[in-house]
């Protein structure tokens, strides 16, 4: 077993030496940011899910750029009855630096244009939200086609408009650093208390390079 171990080990490590030299460029990816979130209380149910695939290719040895599209769709009900149906389209921008700290093992610094609009069906509310997200990770690559990463928000700021079929629209600026993302209170009450969250602090996911 000691010795399988120690072979696997060279063989990552010796991937990593490879990937340093030449560096990532012409090195392309896809990955994927999937949640689902549910809360019952009673006759009550709100959900929240989001699904944003992400494609990206390295324009140098160490720079990535690359873009999300996908959605988030937020619902509550009461019994048969329907509060609120949100379907907001998604698309995210993002340019990557990365630095290799040892072998297959690299830092990388992200910096995030998210574009969110959409529609809340039964008020007929127009959501838009425009925000720059920096964040911080580690990406190991495991082979030649394949790579696991976490990464960290480090600053969020985002400007959030909810127009109303009739009435004034309502502006949210939200600046915060390491945040949790919390909902404003406008906001939620606006998508049927349904407590939506549109970005999340921790990240941990696969990653497919070709």
């Amino acid at each position: 077993m000691k010795k399988i171990m120690t072979a696997l080990l060279l063989i990552v490590v010796s991937l990593g030496a490879n990937a340093q030299k030449k560096g990532l460029q012409g090195t392309s990816f896809v990955t994927s940011q999937f949640g689902y979130t549910q809360m019952k209380d009673g006759i009550d149910k709100n959900t929240n899910l989001t699904v944003l695939p992400i494609v990206g290719t390295f324009v140098s040895p160490s720079v990535a750029i690359g873009a999300g599209i996908g959605t988030v769709n937020i619902k509550s009900v009461s019994g048969a009855t329907t509060n609120a149906n949100t379907s907001l389209f998604v698309f995210q921008p993002l340019v990557r630096k990365y630095w290799n700290v040892a072998g297959s093992m690299y830092f990388f610094g992200q910096l995030a244009a998210p574009i969110i609009s959409g529609k809340e069906k039964q008020s007929e509310l127009k959501v838009t939200q425009i925000g720059l997200a920096a964040s911080g990770g580690f990406d190991m690559i495991l082979g030649k086609h394949f790579s696991v990463e976490f990464s960290y928000n480090l600053a969020n700021l985002s400007f959030t408009t909810l127009t109303p079929k009739t009435g004034n629209k309502t502006t949210i600026t939200d600046f915060s650093l390491a945040h949790v993302a919390n909902v404003e209170s406008a906001y939620n009450t606006a998508l049927g208390g349904s407590n939506p969250t549109l970005t999340t602090p921790l990240s941990f996911g696969f990653k497919f390079l070709f």
